[in-house]
C-alpha cells in the first residue's frame, strides 16, 4: 500500500491528465453543434479550467521525475520508449489545445478551422490516453499487465472527463445545446468501475510469489473500493439533480478524490514478475 502513498505524482499526473482529456472530447462534441457566439465565447473560457488541469498534472509527472531537464532527456527515445512516447504525446495534446485556446479567446478562430483543430486535438487527446495506458502494461508486472488496467484507465477518461465538462457547461446560461446524457453515461461509467473493481479484487488471489499474495499489498482494498464507489455514487446522484454550480464543483472534487482513490491501489500493487506468478 505504502507503493501507491509513494506515487502520488503519478496519481495525480494520470487523473488529472485523463480527466482533461475526456472533457475536451465532450468540449469538442458541444462546440461542433453550437452556434450561438456568446454560448461559444462562454465554452472558451471555461476551457481554460480544463487546460489548467491538464498542466497541474504535467507539473506533477515532472515532480516524479525530479527535474524539467530528465522530461526533456526522456524525449530521446521517442518511438523507442512507450514512456517517452507519452511524454511527447501528451506534449503535442497540450500545445495543440494552449494554442487553440489562446486564439479562440481572441474571438478570432474562423469556425471551420476551429471544428478541425479541435477534432485533431481530440485525436491527439485519445493517442495520449493510448500510450499512457501501454506504458504499464510490463510483462514483468503480471498485476498491471492486465486489460483490467486499461479499463481502469478509460474509465477515469470517461468519468473525471464527463464530471468536469458537466460542471463547466451546465452553468452557460446562453448555451443552445443540451447534456440531458451526461448523467446517464457518468452513471453508466460507474457501474462499469465497479464490475471492474469487483472483478479485479477476486483475481488478485491468484497472482502470487512464494511468499506473497498480491491481495496482501493493497489490505484495505475492500474498503477503499467501497469509499471510491460511494462518492462516484454521490457523484452520479448531483449530476442528475443538481444545477448550482458549487454542487457541480463538488461532484468533480469527488469524482478527483474518487478516480485518486482507485490510482493508489492501482500503483500500491506494483508487483514484478520475479517476485510473483500467476496462477
Amino acid at each position: 500500500m505504502n507503493t501507491g502513498l509513494y506515487e502520488l505524482p503519478l496519481v495525480f499526473f494520470t487523473v488529472l491528465a485523463q480527466s482533461a482529456v475526456g472533457a475536451w472530447l465532450v468540449f469538442t462534441f458541444v462546440l461542433l453543434g453550437e452556434k450561438n457566439e456568446k454560448s461559444c465565447a462562454y465554452i472558451h473560457k471555461a476551457m481554460f479550467v480544463v487546460l489548467a488541469c491538464l498542466g497541474l498534472g504535467f507539473i506533477a509527472s515532472i515532480m516524479h521525475l525530479g527535474t524539467p531537464a530528465r522530461a526533456f532527456n526522456s524525449l530521446n527515445r521517442v518511438g523507442e520508449s512507450m514512456m517517452s512516447n507519452e511524454i511527447a504525446a501528451g506534449a503535442i495534446f497540450f500545445a495543440l489545445a494552449g494554442f487553440y485556446w489562446l486564439i479562440a479567446i481572441t474571438g478570432k478562430m474562423p469556425s471551420a478551422l476551429g471544428n478541425l483543430w479541435r477534432i485533431l486535438t481530440a485525436f491527439v487527446g485519445v493517442v495520449f490516453m493510448y500510450v499512457m495506458n501501454q506504458v504499464y502494461h510490463i510483462a514483468s508486472v503480471p498485476t498491471w499487465n492486465t486489460p483490467l488496467t486499461s479499463w481502469a484507465f478509460y474509465l477515469t477518461v470517461a468519468l473525471g472527463g464527463l464530471a468536469l465538462s458537466y460542471a463547466l457547461l451546465m452553468p452557460n446560461k446562453q448555451r443552445d445545446y443540451q447534456l440531458n446524457l451526461v448523467p446517464s453515461l457518468f452513471a453508466l461509467a460507474v457501474l462499469f468501475a465497479a464490475v471492474v473493481a469487483v472483478y479485479q479484487g477476486f483475481s488478485l488471489q491468484g497472482i502470487h510469489s512464494s511468499i506473497q499474495n498480491a491481495a496482501a499489498l493493497v489490505p484495505g482494498y475492500a474498503m477503499m473500493t467501497a469509499a471510491r464507489l460511494c462518492l462516484l455514487a454521490i457523484t452520479a446522484f448531483l449530476l442528475f439533480r443538481a444545477k448550482n454550480a458549487g454542487l457541480l464543483a463538488c461532484a468533480v472534487i469527488l469524482t478527483l478524490a474518487a478516480e485518486g482513490i482507485g490510482r493508489v491501489l492501482f500503483y500500491g500493487l506494483h508487483m514484478t514478475y520475479g517476485m510473483a506468478i500467476a496462477g
